[in-house]
């Protein structure tokens, strides 16, 4: 009982005393109903109703949970505690009356209790349509409703700054003014029904699409950054189920607090991507990184490609003695260029060139100029289709380039030598892929040359969120632009990793090979490509399938339904990072090798399709047709199916 005072505050009083008003008007109306049946009270029997109902069915609507929720979060299931309370209210008021007159008039006060307790649940309904027309009103003046998931200091934070920015005369404080927070979402069961800074914490994650609904609410804040990973996800897979747009607070470790100078509502971010992976981003040693690239000269073909380009930034952040930037696009190189000046300014030596993998005697001579240390090898064709259409572009440029390029750093003596590879290269399905086989194989062939000095490394990995040509650029486009979002095939699953991460994977690889390793990242559980698009869809606030449909346009020239990270003769390594690993190189025959990229060479030299094909089949022995992998795919996901069933039916 003490807890319970203790709670009333001063709006449950305000809330009481319109109860109490309820009870005093329902017993008029009871009175005056009774009146045309002969069956009226006295006046003293009408003032004691006044006085004891009030009390008892107030009294009890407190016991039952009625003043510990806002009457504008009301929703079906409290209305019971409104009917438990003026139900036992009457039933102890009609005892007292009975115990002080030694009769009652059960008629007047059966009817005076239905009356009351109409009276009451009608307030608290009509109490929260009001509030939401009230509230809509609101935002209709710029104000969202917003629903705060997580109710912990950051929470507060944010509630303050709004608070702060609505009586703020300046014009800087406008995001954080159209904000309307509604309700708090919080897994601590204990917080349900409290309040924090005016604002009611209503349910747990597992109920964020119900009060999404109930509140017509317009927008998430999921104001967790110290969620681990898993929950991460798990919450804001269920963000993404209600259909509105969803803001993330950063990580802990990414906010920036300047003497709160910093608002925190400017640094939330839309709901990204890589957020739904469903696994922990990847972590790298930096230190072991700084000591192998500080001080050195390091060069990146294909610097200013997606890849190449993140590759320039990080290593740009170890000091290196010089950077050499090499790439055929000009405007992308520029782009780079302009960047790296205005983060690092005259403390970068940056020297951007342009130039092609394909001219062996161009890159001769920046070799012998500017002499590196080491070579990081970007440059590449890989979009899969175009590819497919232009298959001597993707020869030359690859495999040509990329033996031109190791060739050279091995005459040079450059110190080693990291090519960027793709999981398309295992068990090809396409031009592409294969000729990325093929680059891997030449990678090996040099490292197996005992007579240089240079350490040739591979790195591995699959599909990079956001990289030129990727999926997640397009998808956005298609939503933005109102049409139809494409996918392939429902049944394509693809392994992602975010660009920082590729890089980061190249350079600790750089760091810890010692020659001939092929690095290969453990990048969790694949994707299926039409969740992707679902759930980029719903972080738009729209419904897939409704709002934006998606096409099933089939699978592209040289296109596979699912991509492998290993070919079934390599086995796997630990390293000393536990989500990197070591594939075992298949042996190699140099002589044989040497025989048929020859032959490969000159066919492609002389644009001779047909022939150059043939070759890449002959020296990449995995190169299949997409045809024979999807069918044994399909026949393989159809065996699993049916085992599944025959355990379950067992």
């Amino acid at each position: 009982m003490k807890k319970l005072i203790g709670n009333f505050s001063f709006r449950r009083v305000v809330l009481a005393f319109a109860d109490a008003f309820i009870v005093i008007a329902a017993a008029l109306i009871a009175n005056f109903i009774l009146s045309f049946f002969g069956r009226d009270i006295s006046r003293s029997d009408m003032l004691m109703s006044f006085v004891i109902g009030s009390v008892t069915c107030c009294g009890c609507l407190l016991i039952f949970g009625a003043y510990n929720k806002l009457w504008r979060f009301f929703n079906r299931r409290d209305y019971l505690s409104c009917l438990y309370g003026v139900v036992f209210g009457f039933i102890a008021a009609g005892s007292f009356v009975y115990i002080i007159r030694n009769e009652i008039a059960l008629s007047y006060v059966c009817l005076h209790a239905l009356l009351t307790l109409i009276g009451v649940c009608l307030f608290r309904y009509l109490f929260k349509e009001s509030f939401v027309t009230f509230s809509r009103i609101n935002s209709e003046e710029g104000r969202k409703r917003t629903m705060i998931v997580g109710g912990g200091q950051t929470c507060r934070m944010i509630l303050t700054e709004i608070e702060n920015a609505r009586k703020s005369p300046y014009e800087g404080d406008k995001v954080s003014a159209e904000y309307e927070p509604v309700c708090i979402i919080d897994d601590d069961r204990s917080k349900i029904g409290t309040e924090i800074q005016g604002v009611t914490v209503v349910g747990t994650t597992s109920e964020i699409i119900k009060f999404a609904d109930q509140q017509h609410i317009e927008q998430i804040i999921f104001a967790i950054p110290s969620c681990l990973e898993d929950e991460r996800k798990r919450i804001l897979d269920v963000c993404s189920g209600t259909n509105v747009p969803v803001k993330v607070v950063p990580f802990i470790g990414n906010l920036i607090f300047d003497n709160g100078n910093t608002p925190l509502l400017n640094q939330m971010h839309d709901i990204k991507v890589e957020d739904l992976l469903g696994r922990a981003s990847v972590k790298f040693d930096n230190e072991e990184i700084r000591r192998f690239i500080h001080g050195k000269v390091c060069m990146v073909t294909g610097g200013g490609g997606s890849i190449g380009s993140e590759l320039v930034r990080q290593i740009a952040r170890y000091s290196p003695e010089r950077i050499i930037l090499v790439d055929i696009y000009e405007n992308n190189a520029y782009d780079v260029q302009q960047e790296l000046l205005m983060d690092y300014g005259d403390d970068l030596d940056l020297k951007v060139l342009i130039a092609s993998v394909r001219d062996y005697y161009r890159l001769d001579s920046i070799f012998a100029k500017y002499k590196p240390d080491i070579v990081f090898h970007a440059a590449a064709h890989k979009h899969v289709p175009l590819m497919e259409n232009s298959p001597m572009e993707a020869i030359k440029n690859n495999v040509i380039g990329t033996f031109n390029t190791a060739t050279l750093a091995q005459f040079h003596k450059v110190r080693k030598f990291v090519m960027i590879s793709t999981d398309k290269a295992v068990n090809p399905t396409n031009v592409m892929g294969a000729s990325k086989r093929c680059c891997e194989m030449i990678i090996q062939y040099l490292s197996q040359q005992k007579d240089g000095c240079t350490e040739f490394v591979t790195t591995r990995f699959g599909n990079v969120l956001g990289s030129n040509g990727s999926v997640i650029p397009l998808f956005r486009k298609q939503i933005e632009s109102g049409k139809a979002v494409t996918v392939t095939h429902p049944d394509v699953i693809r392994y992602f990793m975010t660009i920082p991460e590729a890089v980061s994977l190249v350079l600790e690889a750089a760091a810890i090979a010692h020659g001939g390793e092929i690095f290969v990242l453990d990048m969790g559980q694949p994707v299926h490509i039409v969740r992707l698009a679902e759930n980029l869809i719903r972080m738009y606030g729209k419904v897939p399938y409704k709002d934006v449909e998606i096409k099933f346009t089939g699978l592209r020239p040289g296109e596979k339904l699912k991509e492998e990270l290993l070919m079934d003769e390599e086995g796997l390594q630990k390293t000393s990072n536990e989500l990197i690993f070591i594939g075992k190189q298949i042996h190699l025959d140099g002589d044989v090798f040497i025989k048929k990229l020859r032959k490969l060479r000159n066919a492609a030299n002389e644009n001779l399709n047909e022939a150059a094909i043939e070759a890449l089949h002959e020296i990449v022995p995995t190169f299949i047709t997409p045809e024979e992998f999807n069918r044994a795919e399909l026949i393989k996901e159809h065996r699993n199916t049916e085992n599944i069933a025959n355990i379950k039916r067992d």
